[in-house]
C-alpha cells in the first residue's frame, strides 16, 4: 500500500496549482468587475451611488485589514485549511450578491457578499503564496509564482473589460454565480493538499486588540470618505466618525509600538526604504479609482453601455501583462529607483490624457484607450522594483512582517482610492449643477447637458494625479540611487 504524502515529501502539481489561481481569480477578476458594473448593479437593486460607492470599495478595505493577521493565523493553524475557508467565504459573498433582491434587503445582502469577497482575498492570498513557496523549489516555484502573478494583475487588468461583456450579454448577476462554481471547482482542486504549517512559537498571541482599533479606525474612516458629502462634511455624524477613526487611530498606535506579537510592527518603518515603497505602493494603487471614475463618465456621461467603455481598458490588461517581467528587467540594471519612478511618471500620464473631459467623446474615447495601455504599463514598470525595494534590505527575522504590511497597503490603497474617487465623482455629479469658475478656464464643448458629469471626473482625475505627486515625492526622498537598496 502506498504511503500518503506529508508536508516534507509532497510536492505542488497543477492540480494544486490551478485550485490556488481559481481563488486569486475570484478576487481580482470577479469581485473587481464592480469597478465597471457599478452604475448597473445600483439601478438594478435600487441603490444610491454613494450606497454602491461603500460597495465598491469595501471589499479591499477589509482584504486589507484582516491581510496581514490572517497570514499570520495561516501559519499557525494549517495553511490549507486557511485557504478552504477563504475558498468559503468566496462562494457565500458571491451567491449573496448574485442571488441579492432588487430593493429593500438587497443593500444588506450586497455589502454582506462584498464583506465575505474581501475576505475570501485576505484568507486566500497570504495562505495560497505560503503553499508556493513551501511545496515548490528552483524554477517550478518561479512558474508557480508568476502564475499566481499573472491571475491577480492579469485578473484585474481584464476585470473591467470582463464585467462589461458580461453584464450586457448575460446581466450582472451570472458574474458572481460564475464566481462561486469557480470558487467550488479550486475548493476541489485544493482539496486533500497535505497541510503545511510554520514551526510554531511558544511566545505567540494573537493581537486581538490591534485588529479590533485598526478595524474601527480604517472602517470609521471608509464611511466618512464615502458617505461625508451626502451627510455634509461639517455634520454631527461626519465630525463624530472622524473623531472615532482620530482616537481609536491613537490607540492602536499605543497598542502596538510596544507589542512583541502586534501585527503592524511599527519598527519596520525605520528603514527608510521600507517606507517610502510602502508609501508609493499604497498611492499607486490607490490610483485604481480612476478605472471606476472613467467608467462612471463613460456610462453616465457618454452613454456608453458597460461592455463598450469596458472594451477601452483592454490595453491595461494586456500592457501589465507583456511588461510585467520588464520590470524585473529594468530592476536589475538600474536597481528600484528608476523603475519605481518611471512608473510612476507613465501612471501619472495616464491620468493627464484620461483629465480632458471637455473634449468630444469621440476625441476622448482616443484618449482613454492610450492611457489604460500607459496605466498598466507603469504598473508593470514599478511593481517588482518597489517590492524588491520593500523587502530586499530587511532583516530575515523582518522579511514576513514587512511582506505582510507591503500587501496590506495595496489592498487598503485600492480600497481608499477608490472611495476618494467615487466620492469626489459622486458629490459634483450628483449636483447636476456645473462648477461655475472651471467654466472661465476649460470650455467644455459639445454636450452640456452631462456638464457636471464631466467636470466630476476631471477633478476626481486630478485627486488622481495628486497622489501619485506624492507617491514620487516619497520615493525621491527615501529610495537611494543605484542598485544598492540596503539600509543596513
Amino acid at each position: 500500500m502506498e504511503k500518503a504524502a506529508t508536508t516534507e515529501t509532497y510536492r505542488g502539481n497543477d492540480r494544486l496549482l490551478f485550485g490556488i489561481i481559481l481563488g486569486v481569480l475570484a478576487f481580482w477578476l470577479f469581485a473587481m468587475t464592480t469597478l465597471n458594473i457599478a452604475p448597473t448593479m445600483a439601478a438594478d437593486l435600487q441603490v444610491e451611488q454613494t450606497f454602491m460607492n461603500i460597495a465598491v470599495s469595501i471589499t479591499a478595505l477589509f482584504s486589507g485589514i484582516f491581510i496581514v493577521v490572517i497570514g499570520g493565523l495561516a501559519d499557525r493553524v494549517g495553511r490549507v485549511k486557511i485557504m478552504m475557508f477563504g475558498f468559503v467565504f468566496s462562494i457565500v459573498g458571491s451567491l449573496l450578491i448574485g442571488l441579492a433582491p432588487t430593493g429593500g434587503s438587497g443593500g444588506f445582502f450586497l455589502i454582506l457578499g462584498r464583506i465575505c469577497q474581501g475576505l475570501s482575498a485576505a484568507f486566500i492570498m497570504p495562505s495560497s503564496l505560503a503553499l508556493v513557496k513551501a511545496y515548490w523549489d528552483g524554477a517550478g516555484r518561479q512558474r508557480a509564482v508568476s502564475l499566481w502573478s499573472m491571475g491577480s494583475w492579469g485578473g484585474s487588468g481584464f476585470a473591467a473589460l470582463f464585467g462589461g461583456l458580461m453584464a450586457q450579454n448575460v446581466g450582472w448577476r451570472a458574474i458572481f454565480i460564475i464566481a462561486a462554481v469557480v470558487s467550488l471547482v479550486g475548493m476541489l482542486l485544493v482539496r486533500g493538499t497535505p497541510e503545511s504549517k510554520a514551526p510554531p512559537r511558544a511566545d505567540y498571541k494573537f493581537d486581538l486588540a490591534g485588529v479590533l482599533t485598526f478595524m474601527i479606525t480604517m472602517v470609521a474612516l471608509q464611511i466618512f470618505a464615502t458617505q461625508g458629502a451626502k451627510m455634509g462634511w461639517t455634520s454631527l455624524p461626519s465630525l463624530t466618525l472622524l473623531v472615532v477613526a482620530i482616537v481609536f487611530g491613537i490607540i492602536f498606535y499605543r497598542l502596538e509600538s510596544n507589542n512583541p506579537n502586534a501585527f503592524v510592527q511599527f519598527r519596520l518603518f525605520r528603514n527608510l526604504t521600507f517606507t517610502g515603497a510602502t508609501i508609493s505602493n499604497l498611492l499607486l494603487n490607490g490610483t485604481a479609482g480612476i478605472i471606476m471614475v472613467a467608467m462612471l463618465v463613460l456610462q453616465q456621461g457618454g452613454n456608453m453601455t458597460a461592455q463598450r467603455a469596458g472594451l477601452l481598458t483592454i490595453g491595461y490588461a494586456v500592457t501589465i501583462l507583456v511588461f510585467i517581467r520588464v520590470g524585473e528587467k529594468l530592476l536589475q540594471r538600474h536597481g528600484p529607483r528608476k523603475p519605481m519612478l518611471w512608473g510612476c511618471l507613465i501612471v501619472g500620464l495616464s491620468i493627464l490624457l484620461l483629465m480632458p473631459t471637455n473634449l468630444l467623446l469621440g476625441t476622448y474615447t482616443v484618449l482613454t484607450v492610450i492611457a489604460f495601455s500607459l496605466f498598466g504599463l507603469g504598473l508593470a514598470f514599478y511593481a517588482t522594483p518597489s517590492t524588491d525595494a520593500a523587502l530586499s534590505n530587511l532583516p530575515e527575522d523582518q522579511a514576513g512582517a514587512g511582506a505582510g504590511i507591503y500587501k496590506m497597503a495595496s489592498s487598503l490603497g485600492g480600497s481608499f482610492g477608490i472611495a476618494i474617487s467615487a466620492t469626489i465623482y459622486t458629490a459634483i455629479a450628483g449636483n447636476r449643477g456645473s462648477v461655475e469658475w472651471i467654466e472661465g478656464v476649460i470650455t467644455f464643448i459639445g454636450n452640456q447637458e452631462n456638464l457636471a458629469s464631466r467636470q466630476a471626473a476631471f477633478f476626481a482625475f486630478l485627486a488622481n494625479l495628486v497622489m501619485v505627486a506624492v507617491a514620487i515625492l516619497s520615493i525621491v526622498v527615501t529610495v537611494p540611487k543605484g542598485k544598492q537598496t540596503s539600509d543596513r
